[in-house]
This record gives structure tokens, sequence and C-alpha cells, in this order.
């Protein structure tokens, strides 16, 4: 062969190479024929040829290799362990005699002795030997590892896969090192597995292992035993057995029927196999519904007297149409919502666009389907190698689920990326959630609660008839329907599978070049890119789309959104909250306590709390939740109009993107200085941080407008839940009550009631409550002035945006805008006291913190600054300090100070009200500081030099008057922090009961680390609430005193909720007749009507008063310390919200906190573990709580006479 020659085959292995390298990589075929054409003739070598064909082979015996691999990843091929290694030498002959020649017949009884061997106690000394094996294990146990562990097998039992579950037990239990990390609830799990299939040899060898392993089996083992035995109807000595057993352990039989929560099919064949043993045996009776026995809900669970509650609106046949309607919607897990963004001109560019959309989308489906199918057929070979890998959990959702789900998060990723550990975190969330309402169908709980959920409705539709009962107490009366509550995965676990389907994403989706670049080739490049970027001084690793991508969504302007099901609003009334596992939503598995993922103390807490306790909770969250709402949908117009028209920041209607301000210069010219290079970077970041935040308002306001637009014509309802410390919220998340006034005003009740004699009054009063004006004038002054400026208000109503505009000068414009429409249709009906309204008016607390502490210590100065006493105006705080502040800065003026004369004529009740307003919720001077700095730059004529130095002297100022002027507040703030300091300074976090009976445990810890490794990036998460940690002392005795308050605020509040809910006919009546008074006159006729009634009797007053005709119970909702209800019901409500203030604070609320705290930190049995040191903390804190703080003279019951407490 020549030098040529040799040089040309030479090059050609190399491109050999190549071409092989590139098929690896995913090239196109196509490129490689490409390759392959340029290919040496055959009569240039000899020996070409003979290489060629033996290339061909190897690559057809590789291939074939590779098939035969394939298919050995499949679950089919697996030979998957059964009989695991016993250490124990006794529970390793019984098993060895169970496999001496026995028939095939006789194998059952053999297994039945072997379980009664196993089921014996070990001797001291073995059983010794193997605990203190486990002890030590304990100890070095990984946490996580355990997380991890447990989920894989509940996954496996979930998924059918419990063979699985089992052979990676065994490989784990044969060596004492891995076997540490096993738990008696994983063996209790696979157990249970084996035990719904009926498989009795399996079992026996998972409880010979637990036995092995040093576990003493629990009621869960024994039960799991129990059914496997019913389902094969065993025979009744070895049932016998197994009954005596637990029985000798402490387990008596009822115990399986009353201490667990069985599926129904799980307690039929446990049953069975008792009732065989013992056949005189019977389930014990459901116990009585428990009572609750606080004092503060003696009236609401009294059944005493006549009672009522309201009704919804809507006959029976509408609801049951509505339920069927939101069970549809659940079960098909999203919701599409056509986007209210301006509609685009359907040009060539976007009909191509949409087109182009398409196709991608239908590829992406296929490659993701295939790249899935690789993962899980990896997966599942690392499994059978014993490794509790992802492979359950990727079967719980069919793979058509899991594509579905990736295409729905890459929709809505947004231009600026994501990071990975929040894509992570969603998209195992969305996987679990699917997987507890699937498990729901395959359990039949659908069917029951269908039948369930029809007689619920009858209570609460308007054309039915039944006694008058809450709706937990009627719900529960139908009887039990709950299934075993799932538990949530670990946040590790999570994240994990999150990460895995997200890593699935970036590497099957994928686009043409020619998308990126005009001149591109049509290779493919991925649609997604993880890049590194710098937020908070941290480098965070991002999902980011291809510019190209964005780009192609921008021009194609798809008109729908989606929504997961709990982001929406019901359509129909919530489940009712019987339960911290059951309310809210139909399937959808909701929190009692929201809390960040990864928060287990508050669950334990409820867990073990006694199911009476929280029923004050459970029916104030399930009465917000019944509150059945509209969207007001001439507001609606109006708003959508100025969306699509650019928006309106002065009006909270946020601008475009395209909006954003732009740098003047993008590149700095050649010649310019580094000062000015510096200036113009900076520039560009502000531009750029303003762009992604009017991104972020817009997307959140296009989300709000979407679904407002969505419901337009519906009647819908928001579910609640509340935080740790009691406060309440709507779970939708982006339509609801709790947002700007843009949100609020959208949203009306959907029942109308007649304004009554003062209705049209109180709208009056309501809308100069918003505009802000008269916030320092009577009520009578407020209804005079809105008689004064009727003109402008009808005007506003007729002409918003063509008139004067009046509304729009408003601290609050929709929610005055939507006032004003209310009042104008109200003044022009033939009847106003027979006009139907809808809109929710408020009575808002008068610096609500400061009214609980002022209450808590009877401090009459206090009281009277924030509306306790009874007055003829409304006091205001705010003024009240910033006028205190002002004679400070006035002395130190004199004297000669600087600041204080730079500050001449700047100080003023906006600059410090948000400090004052959080003074109560535990702001720092630091925060503080912070706070008047920002209202200080907003001042245009204030010399922006001295703000840094007014700032520091302001914040002073403020807290010295405070100081003054609240002097029983900052002894109770001083109280709360100290005890908090020793009780975390000690290794506990704090911890108390609300008045109503929520248990509450502040989640402050010091930081633990999260770390899921491998893949594109090492995901790192850092978690302040791991109770293993010890707790972080700053954040507890820091958020403590707020944090008892919110408590407080949250117990009046759901005080108040109950009252409205279930007022009697007398006393509902009485109220009704007061009208709009001074404070003496109301108290006055308050009385006279008491005791009228009292004297004559209720026959006397109902002939006299025919307004009491049709009474039921108030519609209620709150957004923390603002109470709403309809205008004919102010003067109840009001009425009730002082009461329950008053009975609230009649408590001993510091007495019996001092006590609370006494008995869980400084009993014997607590500080029992405790280090020297730390036993003197608990002395000390024993000493601060015998010393509480001392109380003034406020006369409590002057709260009932105050017009201005709640207005």
């Amino acid at each position: 062969m020549s030098s040529g020659s040799g040089a040309m085959l030479s090059c050609w292995k190399v491109l050999e190479a190549r071409v092989r390298q590139l098929r690896a990589e995913g090239t196109p075929e196509t490129r490689a024929k490409e390759v392959q054409a340029d290919r040496p003739s055959q009569g240039r070598s000899s020996r070409w040829a003979q290489k060629l064909e033996a290339e061909k082979k190897v690559k057809q015996r590789r291939q074939e290799e590779a098939d035969q691999q394939r298919q050995t990843h499949s679950p089919d091929f697996w030979t998957l362990r059964k009989e695991p290694k016993i250490w124990s030498r006794k529970l390793a002959g019984y098993l060895q005699q169970s496999k001496k020649g026995v028939p095939k017949s006789s194998e059952d009884e053999q297994l039945a002795r072997v379980l009664q061997a196993a089921l014996a106690k070990l001797s001291s000394r073995e059983a010794g030997t193997l605990s203190r094996t486990k002890a030590k294990a304990v100890e070095s146990q990984v946490l996580v590892l355990q997380q991890k562990f447990q989920a894989f097998f509940e996954c496996c039992v979930c998924s059918g896969q419990v063979p699985l579950a089992h052979h990676v037990l065994v490989t784990h239990h044969n060596s004492q090192d891995k076997q540490r990390v096993l738990t008696l609830d994983m063996y209790n799990t696979v157990m249970l597995g084996w035990a719904r299939e009926g498989a009795f040899r399996e079992l026996v060898y998972v409880f010979i292992m637990l036995k092995d392993a040093g576990l003493s089996p629990d009621l869960c083992s024994y039960a799991a035993a129990l059914q496997c035995m019913g389902r094969r109807d065993q025979d009744i000595h070895t049932i016998q057995r197994c009954l005596q057993q637990m029985t000798e352990e402490g387990f008596q039989p009822q115990l399986l029927f009353t201490d667990l929560v069985l599926e129904e099919e799980d307690r039929a064949v446990l049953l069975r196999a008792v009732v065989k043993a013992e056949p005189a045996f019977r389930p014990p009776p459901q116990a009585p519904n428990p009572v609750n026995t606080s004092v503060l809900l003696k009236d609401i669970y009294s059944k005493e007297g006549p009672v009522s509650y309201p009704k919804l609106h809507l006959p029976l046949d509408t609801l049951q149409d509505l339920f069927h309607q939101q069970l549809h919607v659940e079960l098909s897990s999203s919701v599409c919502v056509q986007s209210v963004e301006k509609a685009p001109v359907m040009t060539k560019e976007v009909i191509k666009a949409r087109k182009t959309l398409k196709a991608l989308r239908a590829q992406w489906e296929v490659e993701l389907l295939r790249v899935l199918r690789e993962t899980k057929a990896t997966l599942g070979r690392q499994a059978y190698d014993g490794q509790p890998t992802l492979y359950p959990f990727l079967c719980l959702l069919s793979e058509g689920e899991f594509v579905s789900t990736l295409m729905q998060v890459l929709q809505v990723l947004p231009a600026q990326g994501e990071p990975l550990i929040q894509v992570a975190q969603n998209l195992g969330l969305r996987v679990l959630n699917r997987h507890l309402v699937k498990q729901k169908q395959v359990t039949n709980h659908v069917q029951k609660l269908e039948q369930r959920y029809s007689r619920y409705l009858r209570l609460l539709a308007s054309d039915t008839q039944v006694a008058p009962c809450l709706p937990r107490e009627y719900w529960d009366s139908l009887g039990p329907l709950e299934a075993p509550p799932q538990q949530p995965w670990a946040v590790a676990v999570v994240l994990q599978l999150g990460k895995q389907l997200a890593e699935l994403l970036v590497q099957a989706v994928q686009m043409p070049r020619s998308l990126a670049a005009r001149q591109g080739s049509q290779h493919s490049i991925p649609v997604l890119y993880h890049v590194y970027s710098f937020r908070s001084y941290r480098q965070v690793g991002i999902l980011k789309p291809h510019p190209a991508f964005t780009q192609l969504l921008e021009i194609a302007a798809e008109p729908t959104l989606t929504f997961e099901t709990t982001e929406v609003p019901m359509l129909c009334p919530p489940l009712p909250w019987t339960s911290l596992h059951s309310g809210a939503y139909l399937l959808s598995s909701t929190k009692l306590m929201r809390a960040t993922e990864g928060t287990t103390q508050h669950q334990r807490l409820l867990e073990h709390c006694p199911p009476a306790q929280l029923h004050g909770a459970l029916d104030a969250l399930t009465q917000l939740g019944n509150c059945a709402w509209r969207v007001n949908g001439r507001l609606l117009d109006l708003v959508l109009h100025i969306f699509r028209d650019k928006g309106c920041m002065r009006l909270g209607v946020p601008p475009p993107r395209s909006e954003a301000p732009r740098p003047a210069q993008h590149q700095p010219p050649p010649d310019s200085t580094p000062v000015h290079k510096s200036e113009l970077r900076k520039e560009l970041a502000r531009c750029l941080k303003v762009a992604r935040e009017m991104h972020s308002l817009r997307s959140e306001a296009l989300y709000r407008l979407s679904l407002a637009q969505h419901l337009r014509h519906r009647v819908f309802w928001l579910p609640h839940n509340m935080d740790f410390r009691g406060r309440t919220y709507p779970c939708p998340p982006h339509f609801n009550h709790l947002g700007s006034d843009l949100a609020r005003a959208l949203l009306e009740f959907a029942e109308g009631r007649p304004l009554g004699p003062h209705g049209l009054d109180w709208l009056k009063i309501h809308l100069i409550n918003l505009t802000g004006l008269k916030k320092r004038d009577s009520l009578r002054m407020r209804l005079a002035f809105a008689d004064e400026v009727m003109e402008e208000i009808l005007d506003s109503a007729d002409n918003p945006l063509t008139g004067r505009k009046w509304w729009m000068e408003s601290d609050e414009p929709w929610q005055t805008l939507a006032c004003c429409m209310e009042v104008a249709q109200a003044v022009r009906s033939p009847d106003p006291a027979a006009y139907v309204s809808h809109l929710p008016v408020h009575q808002d607390g008068s610096c609500n913190g400061l009214q609980h502490y002022a209450a808590l210590g009877r401090d009459s100065v206090g009281a009277a600054s924030v509306n306790l006493t009874p007055s003829d105006l409304p006091q205001d705080v705010y003024r009240e300090v910033a006028t205190q502040v002002e004679e400070f800065r006035q002395q130190d003026a004199k004297e000669g100070l600087r600041v204080a004369q730079m500050l001449e004529g700047f100080i003023s009740r906006k600059v410090v009200k948000q400090t004052v307003m959080t003074v109560v919720y535990g702001v720092t001077r630091y925060g503080g500081r912070l706070q008047i700095e920002k209202r200080l730059r907003e001042l245009s004529d204030f010399p922006q030099a001295f703000v840094w130095e007014a700032s520091h002297y302001l914040v002073r100022q403020v807290f010295k008057s405070l100081q003054e002027m609240f002097s029983s507040t900052r002894a109770i703030q001083h109280w709360l922090t100290e005890s908090a300091n020793l009780i975390s300074h000690a290794g506990w976090p704090v911890e108390w009961v609300t008045p109503l009976g929520i248990p509450i445990i502040q989640p402050y810890h010091r930081e633990s680390k999260v770390q899921v490794k491998g893949g594109i990036q090492s995901i790192t998460l850092t978690s302040s609430v791991d109770e293993n940690q010890k707790p972080n002392t700053l954040k507890q005795k820091n958020g403590f005193p707020p944090n008892f308050i919110h408590s407080l605020d949250s117990s009046h509040m759901m005080l108040t909720a109950l009252h409205c809910y279930r007022v009697d006919t007398y006393h509902k009546g009485q109220d009704r007749l007061e009208v709009l008074l001074e404070p003496r006159e109301a108290w006055a006729l308050s009385r006279q009507s008491a005791e009228l009634g009292l004297r004559h009797g209720l026959p006397w007053l109902l002939q006299r008063r025919p307004l009491l005709e049709g009474l039921k119970g108030l519609t209620f909702v709150s957004v923390h310390d603002c109470f709403w209800t309809h205008a004919s019901d102010v003067a109840v409500m009001n009425k009730v919200c002082r009461e329950q203030f008053v009975h609230l604070h009649s408590q001993p609320i510091l007495e019996d906190l001092a006590k609370f705290l006494k008995k869980r930190f400084c009993s014997a049995s607590s500080a029992r573990s405790l280090k020297p040191s730390e036993r003197a903390l608990v002395t000390k804190l024993q000493e601060t709580l015998q010393s509480l703080p001392e109380t003034g003279t406020f006369e409590l019951g002057q709260v009932i006479r105050s017009t201005y407490f709640f207005s």
C-alpha cells in the first residue's frame, strides 16, 4: 500500500471514529451519512473490505448486547431476593426448619409455626445484644437517608412494587452495616404490602427480619399480620397465638380499631381474622364526639335555646351541579384559563409562531416519553442492585401524566429563568399532590365522597330543611369517611424527584438552531440552559429558557394560562374542616396549618392535641370558607381596559415590561472614563432590576385578572387554612380578598342583602373611610361629608374614566370606585332600604396590636390612644406619636441640635406610621430606622444628605414616645422577650397555647442543610425549621412578642366569626335596632332594648320589631384585623366584635401563659436531662414567670361603648 493510501486510510479511521462519536451524541443520521459518502474506493485497499466487515460484526454484537441489557433493565427480567439472612441463631433455626423437605400442602402450617416461634420473645441475653446493636446504630444513622428509604418503601407499596421493596429491605438487612438505617416503620410498610396481597410466606420473612433487627413489633406490625391471615382465612390456632402475643405486649384487640386509621377493606379483613379467633368480639362503638369545654366557646357549643345558622342562597340542585364541576376540575389536576392580555393581530408571523410551537411540542412529548422510559429502566436496574432509587416514584403516575406535568412547567418558566431548587421543589410537589388524588380514586374514596357530600349539601341549600347544626358537626354525624392520612414526603425526597424530572426536561427538550439564528443550521440546540448567577451574594444554579424560545412564546401570544387545582377558587362549598387531615378541597390535600416544606413540629403538636380542643379553629375556618363570592363585572371591565392600555402604576395596574425604563447607552464609548463606565453599568443594572420587577407585577396582575374573567359569571368559594400563629388565609394564592386594593375591589358577596333602614348610611361611611379624608372626624361628620360630595360620588360612578375622577385621589381608589357605584345604585333606587347590596363593608381595628397590649396591661393611657375607651371623636395614635416626637424635636432644636433643626416641618403622621404600627410586632430600631429612611427619601424637598442622620434621630424619638405612651406595653414585651430568651438558651423552641386552644410552636432553629448530589448540579437546601437543630435564640426571643399578639388577634377574629355565624334571634334582633348614633345614645338604646326584651319576653319584641323576620347569622370574612360584612349587618358585627374582645381579655391570659410555660419548661421531667448551666437558666425562667408585669386601672368594659374601637 502506498504512503498516500496509508494516510488516506488513517484519515478515514479518524472520520469513522468521529461518526461513531456523533451518533453517540445524537447527531442526526443525515450528517453521519454525509461523512460516510467520502469513503475511499474498495480498489485502493485490499484490506478495507475485511476491516469494514469486522467492524460491522463488532457493532452488531454490541447492539445485541445493548438490547439484551435494556431488556434486563425491565422489572420482568429481575431476580428479586425474598429469603433474608438472619443474624439471630435462634430465629435462623426457625427459618431453616421451615425449608427442610416440607410438602407443598403443609407449607402454610410450617410457616405458621415459624411465625408463632418468631412472635415469642427472645431470650433476655439475645434480645439485649440486638437492642444494644440497634441503639448504637440509632446514634449514627442519617435522618435524611431514613426518610428516603421510608418514602421508597411506601411508593413501592402504592405502585404495586412490593417485591422490589422486599428485595431492597432484604439486601440491607443482610448487611449489618446497612441494616442500621432500617426502622420499624420500614418493616411495617413492607409487611402491610404483603398483607394486602395475602402473601403469608413473604410476610413471615419480614416479621422474622423485624425481630432479628432487635425491634419489637408494634400495633401496626400485628395489624399487618392479622390482615394477611384474614385475607387467607388462616387457621384459628395461628390467629389466636398472634392475638395472645399481641395482648402480652400490651396491645388489646380493641386498639386495632380505635388507634389505627384503616382503609375500609383493610378494616374488614382485620375484623374477619379477629372474629374467627374470638367469635364474641365486636369492634368498640364509635366514641361520642368530644365537646369543646373552653369558656370562650361556651355559647357556641351550647345546646340550650333557639339557634339559627345562615344557609347559602342557592338551591340543592344547583349546589350538587357545582359539586360535580369542582370534582371534575380536581380529577383533571389543572385548570386552563383564557388570558386577558390584549389579543395580538393574527399576522403571518403570529400564525407561523403558533404552528411552530405546536409542532415542537408534539416532538417534545415524544422525546420526553422516550427519555422517561430510559430513565425508569436505569433507575430500576439500580433498585435491583439494592439502592432506594426513584424508580417507584416514577411509577406513581402514568407516563403521559409525567409528560404533561413537565410540559406545563416548561410553559410557565419565566424569561429570566428560575432557580433549579425551586423548579425541583415545584415538580416534586406536583407529583406528590397528583399521586394523592390518584390514590383516592383507587380506594373508591371519590364515590363515597359523592354520596356524603350530596347529603351534606342539605344543610347548606336554601330549599332544604335540616335541624340547625354546625357544618363540622353535621359532617361528622354522617359517619366516618376519612382515608388514612398520607404522610408527606421529606424535603430531600421531593427535591431529588423534582431534580430528576427537571434534568429529564433539560435533556429531552430541544429546538432547531435556525430558530435562534437566521443563518443557523438544522442542528438541534437545548431549549433550557443550566447557568449560574449571583443572587444576594450567593451563586445560584438557574434553569433558563433560550431567548429564541422566549421570543417565540411572545410572538405566538397564546391565549391560555394553566393553573394547578389548588391555585383556583372552588366552584362549590369547601369540605368542612373536621380534623387536621380533612377539609378545604374535595380531593387535593390541604394543610390545616400552612408551613415551610419540611416543617414537622406543628403537625406533631396538632396530632397530639385533643380533638375537641381544635373545634373552635376548625369551625371558624369552615365558616370563613363557606362565604360565597362573585366578581364585580363592571369594575373588572374598567380594570381590563386600563390593563390592556399599558396599565397605570398610580392605580395599581402594572404596565407591561415594554414600558420599563431603558438605559441611555448599552455600551460605553471607547474613550469613556472608568467612572463613566461604572455609572453606566449601575444604570443598566437598575433598568434590568426595574424590568424584572415590572414583569413580576404584570404576571401577578395577569393571573388575578384572568382568573377574575374566568369566574365572572360564577359563584365561587375560597377555602381557608391558618399559619402557625392561628392567623387565617385563603388557600388560592392569586385571586382572593387578602390582596391589594384592586384585588379586594373585584370581589363581592355572592349573596346580597337589603340595606334596611341604616345600610345606606354605613355604605356612605365606608366610602369616606376608604378615601382616607376624614379619619379624625366622627361617624356623623363622615356621613355629612358623603352627602356634601354626592355629586363627585355619582360622577365617579357614571364616568369613572372620563369624568372628574374624584375616586382616583383616594387612599384605596378601586374600592372607592366600587363603593361609589354601589351608593349610586342605592340612592337612585325607588326604595334604598330595599336595595339588595352585595358590597362588603369593612370595620378596621385601630392599631390592633397595641389594642391587645393595652388590654393585657389594663393601660389607661394606651387604651385611650387606640380607641378602647368611649370618645366623641376617633383617636389617632400615629398622629399623637408624631405630635410628641415634634415636641421632642423642638426642645432639641432650641438646644442647637442640627439634625433637629433640619427636620423642622418634616415630621408627619406618614413618616412615623409604619414604625409605630410595627413596633408592636417586634420591629427593631434598625428596622424602624430603615422604614423612616424610606419615608424621608420620598420627601422631595428634604435634604437627602441628612437622611441617614435624620432617620437615626427620629427612630430614637419614636421609641421614646411609645415608651412614655405605652409603658405597660413595653413591660409586657420585655417579659415575653426575656422568657423566650431563657427558654431558647436552655435548648427549647418557645411553645404556647392560644386562648382558643391552638397549640403554637415557633419554627426558628439554627440552619441545617439538605443536599441532593449528582446530575447537572448538586442542590443544597438551607432550612431553619429542622427541629433536630438547636433553636435560633435571636429569632425565638424577637419573634415571641409579635407572634403571641398575632395569636391573640386571630383568637379575637375567630370568636367574632363564630358568634356572628351563630346569632340567636333575640340577640340579633336587639342589635339590628341600633341606629347610627353617638356612643352614649347607642349604649342607652342597647340597654333599653335588652331590658324591654327581658321584661316582656321574645314574643313582645317580635311583635314590635318587623325587622326580625327571617333573621339568620351574618356573612362574615376578615383580613386579619379588618372585618367584613353586609352594610345592613355592620351594627350587629360591631357589637359582637366588642363583646368578644372584652370576653377574650377577661380571661387571665398572661397568668395562663405563665402556668403553661412553667409546666412545659420548668417541670422536673423537662429539666432532668439538662446541663448544670441550662438548669440555672430554668431556675431563672421560673423566677421570671412568677414576676408578671404589673397591670393598670383601665376598665375593660368600656370597650363595649367605644364606637371607634373598630370603625
